[in-house]
């Protein structure tokens, strides 16, 4: 076993018998840590431009267990040795879903965004992916939409030679239709590939992009890329009902998410950025 796992092995206070890799993003190698009577979960990068990734992670995971709504992995360790940034996440063996299982799931989204604060945003930034996602305070739902949410995205975008007219338009139409609700917290990246279901049938939430920010950011993601069952919807909105109309605004939110995909991948997400744009213009 090389330094890096023994370091390891010296936080947890036993050897690392052996390693083997597990499904994870782009971004990061994740590894599943065997030790004499536990498994561990470790996640590492040595990308230098990353600064804080794990650090922001391991808060938005803590941010979310406080909430007392979906279970989430515990943080154990954050850190970094020999130039590798790690995290070191408690392991949570997969179950399957039964029938109640999305029912749970709307419920604990319920709870998860009851968590309200007076103010959107959050006291850090944080990362959606491997791009920086900004989280000054706002007053309002729409402010911190298009302050912290579009208008980064977009300048990134416009950098890179894409091109969206009609901006100043759009900003001032949007303004008035997003809802003037309270802040909820909300994990910001729930698309359904950042979830587990544990051996009891719970849901747990992994790789968050927190923030207190408009909830239905949060469903909107969550039919971006299929996955969800159309009865997580009508759960959540009979325990916590909408703002009237709230379907109309669903490509509004999910603009958010489609711009990170075009600064990651490229312009296969410029149409469709584009449409959005024009549709509220």
């Amino acid at each position: 076993m090389n330094a890096f796992f023994e370091h390891i092995g010296s936080i947890l206070q036993t050897p690392i018998l052996n390693t083997s890799p597990l499904v994870g993003g782009d971004i990061n190698e994740v590894l599943l840590l065997s030790t004499p009577n536990d498994k561990f979960v470790l996640k590492r990068n040595a990308n230098s431009n990353l600064i804080g990734l794990f650090e922001k992670e391991a808060k938005g995971l803590k941010l979310l267990a406080q909430s007392n709504s979906f279970r989430t992995p515990k943080v154990i360790h954050e850190g970094a040795f020999q130039g590798m940034a790690f995290l070191l996440l408690e392991y949570v063996p997969s179950g399957s879903a039964t029938p109640s299982f999305w029912e749970s799931f709307a419920q604990n989204l319920v709870s998860l965004h009851r968590s309200t604060n007076s103010k959107f945003g959050l006291d850090h930034n944080n990362y959606i992916g491997s791009l920086a996602q900004h989280n000054h305070w706002c007053e309002t739902s729409s402010e911190f939409y298009v302050t912290q949410r579009l208008a980064p995205q977009l300048k990134m975008a416009q950098e890179k030679g894409y091109v969206f007219p009609s901006l100043d338009r759009f900003f001032k139409n949007i303004a008035d239709i997003i809802p003037k609700e309270p802040a909820s917290l909300i994990h910001g990246d729930l698309w359904n590939g950042n979830f587990l279901i544990d051996v009891t049938n719970r849901p747990v939430l992994i790789d968050p992009a927190v923030a207190y920010a408009p909830r239905e950011m949060d469903l909107a993601m969550m039919q971006l890329f299929g996955g969800f069952p159309r009865k997580v919807f009508e759960i959540y909105d009979e325990a916590f009902p909408l703002p009237l109309e709230w379907e109309s605004r669903i490509s509004l939110w999910q603009l958010y998410y489609i711009l990170v995909h075009l600064n990651l991948f490229g312009s296969g997400y410029l149409s469709q950025t584009q449409e959005i744009i024009s549709r509220y213009s």
